[in-house]
């Protein structure tokens, strides 16, 4: 029978883990998944969003997209298409770095550790990776790649005249023959301005400040959380109130010199490129919300008392000008200190140690009104009136100019702030009797407002453009939301940054006291990559806003870089390295990146619609300015598969109402199940337990029923069955609980509550896919969560209705396999006709739902046909070679052990899909519902194609229609072919 016929005999029922163990030994001798390059056959290349490998594996929601994208390339492969599915890990990260902190245990072999785990349960799975071309991203021969790109980026610059990346080495030839005057449009925000012959005289030290402004990779200044007493710099969500989540200790605002990448340079071709994707709308509206695109002006107010100093804002509402009373900085604006009077330093200085305190977010959700008053006058660009310069937590640095110009006419929040400092409102605006226009909606003539009034909003906008260019205050200009890429992270696990300084600053020196420090990086050679990570001490930060590569006193003498990559830099390209990933000469070579292009369907949470496809995309679309990859976008289709949640159980601790009331440690903790709980809440106090509780509660204790509160708690699904808790498993289930006490139901049950939400070790409801394959095999695990419903929606996991799935497999086995394990009697010509049409009508049902990834749909056409051939006892092989196909994709080891049982050789999965039999598609005849006045009174069986006169005697002849038409005379026959007779009397 071949190589891969392989069957063992069984006794009554299959062993799916021995099928699945043997068959999964047999693909690896004979390398079934591994993939070349075949210039004779089409491409396809299936990616699923790679895992972050943590210790705790993977549980049951994770392989829903790995699941669906191994259906579909196994389905593609089936089609005759060269199908390239790969897999690896995402290997930097937070986590593995605070276990390491917490332990002293080394990242890479948590991480290692892990992986192990990962490609354990992955191999459970029957995926069909070519393992072979595996990546992890912690991988110096892979973050090797990660270095020599972010090289290239450090290296060119956008050049917005040919819109695309170019060598910093066309820059300085430019400057050289021309300087920067007739160049200053690709970065508008340098305030420098030289000739050639200026720029041959500066030094190498200058030259590299200047150019740093133009670098696609660059160093900026940025706003941080930054925690003096931990020494670290926190994330947002490390930060509540202003201080440390852990410890509780002061957290300020503070500048650090970091890291960018500079992918506002792509947000036109980023915002444009996303109309010829096969992505969802909800998807593209993400991406196109947060590139933020809006067309409005950049506009100049010069400052009083100043000929060089002038506050630039951008406004997508240039036409309001006339009404702008006042303007606002960001507190954090690089004049705020400088323009500040004396008489205000002490307001702007206490303001400045408030805003200090709080994150952008806290800032922009803030409802109160605050702000100070700088002391400083800017000039109107029109009306050339003082209007007073302030500075308030609303304006953010990182967001456009970081100063706006105030109308309060036409702002929700200018108008507040306005009415709160007693500045005036202008109203140049005139809405009329438009009971839905709305502040800000772009609506209206202009009033109080000079040579505009009288105009539309869109006309004023183009007018005041225009006056502005003749002026030379301002112009026409694109703005968009998107920021630069912060690519700085003050940790050891991740990616080192292949610069080193010449000048090395002082330990602190990361916090910028002004814009161009004097360290400046130089990019490593080639030659030099892999930058590994060395060993270091302590995982712990530096404690001066350094990461712990700053513990490494080797390390900073060589003047290296201690920042390290964020974890999407690894994320950016890996699909690329799947293309040759062992390729020690180049990302990947040009011949293969040509041969497989880009990926044609990417599966992956919806979670990453901004951040991870944003960055691929940039990345990408860098490498193709660079000639590296032959297509403008990484990913031509994207399937988000829909979150599989837990059912969560949970039951309720009584605990003091108020902190000062600490419940004894000496006193067993109570717990409720949710019926107790529900009378309790009903009755209004816990009068209804006054006995149960009075010989827990000590007498010193209050017993007012606002001294105490039931807090939910959530418990281990594992310690529950059907909503029951077992009490003595919980008792041992975690300390302090040995003790514990329940407040039972009268049938001395505690019933838990339970709800569906994200299946998370926080909420105990995980469950672990090993425990489901080990009772039911891979193949049932597979199709039970396909069967779950539509791939892109959310759904519960309810293991209750995997049993069904588990019974039709174990039926499909019947229709090969004897009782005692042996292949059944085939024989050949014995199908019958409705054999042969229900079987030809699942292939075509299977393959047009795979096309449309509607998986569920498949195996319910599966489970139909098998018992309509299971009910016939079909021992026909060409029909029972059929179903072993279509099962193929859903179900990899059973098939191939239903392949091998009709003697088909060598594997199923390099088989071709079946072909749908047209003959058997087409029905010879149709059921008709015979309607007598619009009520059915009858069914009949008519040929395909009959004439409506044929039909109408053959069903005017039938009996029971006779009887209802009652003798009466028939006003109008209607028959509509395939569908219904209707007789009208």
């Amino acid at each position: 029978m071949g190589d891969l016929c392989y069957f063992a005999p069984f006794a009554m029922e299959p062993v799916f883990s021995e099928i699945e163990a043997r068959w999964k030994k047999k693909w690896e001798e004979l390398h079934v998944n591994r993939v070349e390059e075949d210039s004779s056959k089409p491409k396809f290349y299936v990616l699923d969003m790679f895992p972050y490998p943590s210790g705790a594996g993977l549980h049951v929601g994770h392989p829903l997209g790995y699941v669906a994208s191994d259906i579909y390339s196994r389905f593609m492969r089936m089609q005759g298409f060269n199908v390239l599915h790969p897999m690896g890990y995402d290997a930097f990260g937070l986590p593995a770095e605070q276990y390491a902190i917490e332990t002293g245990t080394h990242p890479a072999d948590t991480t290692e550790k892990a992986i192990k785990r990962y490609r354990e349960q992955l191999d459970k799975m029957g995926f069909n990776y070519d393992w072979s071309r595996s990546v992890k991203t912690c991988d110096p021969d892979y973050y090797r790649w990660t270095q020599w790109i972010f090289l290239q980026l450090f290296n060119s610059w956008y050049n917005v005249e040919s819109d695309q990346a170019e060598s910093i080495d066309s820059l300085i030839g430019r400057f050289e023959r021309s300087g920067c005057e007739a160049w200053n449009q690709f970065n508008p925000e340098l305030h420098a301005s030289f000739t050639a012959e200026e720029w041959t005289r500066f030094s190498a030290q200058r030259k590299q400040q200047i150019l740093m402004h133009y670098r696609l990779a660059y160093l900026g200044l940025a706003e941080v959380n930054w925690c003096a007493a931990l020494g670290t710099v926190l994330a947002n969500d490390e930060v509540k109130d202003g201080r440390s989540v852990r410890g509780g200790h002061p957290v300020a605002r503070k500048q650090m010199r970091q890291w960018f990448l500079r992918i506002t340079a792509y947000a036109d071709r980023l915002l444009k490129d996303l109309e010829g994707l096969d992505w969802s709308e909800s998807m593209k509206e993400m991406q196109r919300n947060w590139i933020g695109r809006s067309e409005g002006a950049w506009i100049d107010f010069a400052l009083k008392g100043s000929e060089e100093k002038k506050i630039r804002v951008f406004t997508t509402r240039p036409d309001t000008l006339f009404g702008a009373t006042f303007l606002v900085l960001a507190p954090e604006h690089e004049w705020t200190e400088s323009i500040t009077t004396p008489a205000q330093k002490k307001d702007v200085s206490e303001y400045l140690t408030y805003v200090k305190s709080r994150s952008d977010i806290a800032r922009q959700q803030e409802k109160a009104v605050t702000g100070a008053f700088t002391g400083a006058m800017a000039v109107h660009p029109i009306t050339a009136e003082d209007i007073p310069v302030y500075i308030a937590e609303y304006v953010l640095a990182g967001y456009g100019t970081g100063a706006i110009m105030a109308v309060p006419d036409d702002d929700e929040r200018d108008r507040r702030f306005a009415e709160k400092m007693g500045l005036p409102i202008i109203r140049v605006i005139d809405k009329g009797s438009d009971e839905n226009a709305q502040i800000g909606d772009k609506s209206g003539v202009l009033i109080n407002s000079g040579f505009l009034n009288g105009l539309q909003v869109p006309e004023a906008i183009k007018a005041m453009c225009h006056e502005l260019s003749k002026r030379g205050a301002g112009s026409a200009k694109v703005n968009f939301r998107l920021r630069d890429a912060g690519f700085s992270r003050q940790r050891y696990w991740g990616e080192p940054i292949p610069v080193r300084y010449e000048v090395v600053g002082k330990p602190d020196s990361r916090f910028a006291d002004d814009a161009e420090p004097d360290d400046i990086p130089y990019p490593l050679t080639e030659a030099e990559l892999p930058l590994r990570l060395p060993p270091v001490s302590s995982f712990k930060p530096s404690g001066d806003g350094r990461s712990p590569l700053a513990n490494s006193a080797e390390w900073v003498a060589k003047g290296y870089e201690t920042d390290t990559m964020p974890g999407y830099a690894g994320s950016s390209w890996y699909y690329l390295r799947y293309m040759d990933a062992r390729n020690e000469q180049a990302i990947a070579s040009a011949d293969k990146i040509n041969y497989w292009q880009q990926v044609d369907v990417y599966f992956g949470g919806a979670e990453h619609a901004v951040g991870h496809l944003l960055y691929s995309r940039m990345w990408h679309k860098f490498l193709f300015d660079i000639k590296i990859v032959p297509t403008a976008e990484p990913f031509k289709k994207l399937v988000n598969q829909g979150m599989i949640q837990g059912r969560s159980n949970f039951i309720y601790r009584l605990d003091p109402n108020s902190e000062e009331l600490l419940y004894p440690e000496s006193l067993p903790r109570v717990y409720a199940g949710v019926e107790v709980f529900d009378s309790c809440s009903e009755a209004g106090s816990l009068d209804v337990f006054e006995e149960k509780l009075a010989s827990l509660i000590p007498a010193d204790l209050p017993k007012s029923v606002d001294a105490w509160k039931w807090t939910p708690l959530h418990v281990d699904i594992s310690l529950v069955k059907d909503d029951l808790l077992d009490m003595d498993a919980f008792r041992l289930s975690g300390p302090g609980r040995d003790t514990a006490r329940f407040l039972i139901n009268d049938a001395g049950q505690l019933r838990c509550g339970w709800e569906v939400e994200k299946m998370s070790k926080s909420k105990y409801n995980v469950v672990n896919p090993d425990e489901v394959i080990a009772k039911y095999g891979a193949d049932c695990f597979r199709m039970f969560e396909m069967f779950l419903g539509p791939i892109e929606q959310a759904k519960p996991w309810d293991q209750k209705g995997i049993d069904g799935v588990s019974k039709f497999l174990r039926k499909v086995y019947r229709l090969f396999f004897e009782e005692s394990g042996s292949p059944r009697t085939f024989v050949p010509g014995s199908a019958t006709q409705a054999d042969c049409k229900m079987v030809h009508k699942t292939i075509k049902k299977v393959e047009d739902d795979i096309r449309k990834l509607s998986f569920n749909t498949c195996i319910s056409a599966l489970m139909i046909c098998t018992n309509e051939l299971s009910a016939s006892a079909c021992s026909d092989p060409e029909l029972l070679r059929s179903l072993a196909l279509l099962m193929a994709p859903f179900a990899p080891f059973s098939a191939e052990e239903f392949w091998s049982a009709i003697g088909g050789q060598p594997s199923v999965h390099h088989q071709a899909f079946p072909k749908a039999n047209e003959e058997y598609l087409t029905e010879s005849s149709f059921q008709y519902p015979v309607s007598v006045n619009g009520k059915v009174r009858a069914q009949i069986v008519l040929a395909a194609g009959i004439a409506a006169a044929e039909a109408q005697e053959a069903a005017l002849g039938m009996e029971v229609v006779q009887k209802w038409l009652e003798g009466k005379p028939v006003k109008k026959f209607i028959f509509v072919p395939g569908k219904i007779i209707n007789i009208a009397v």
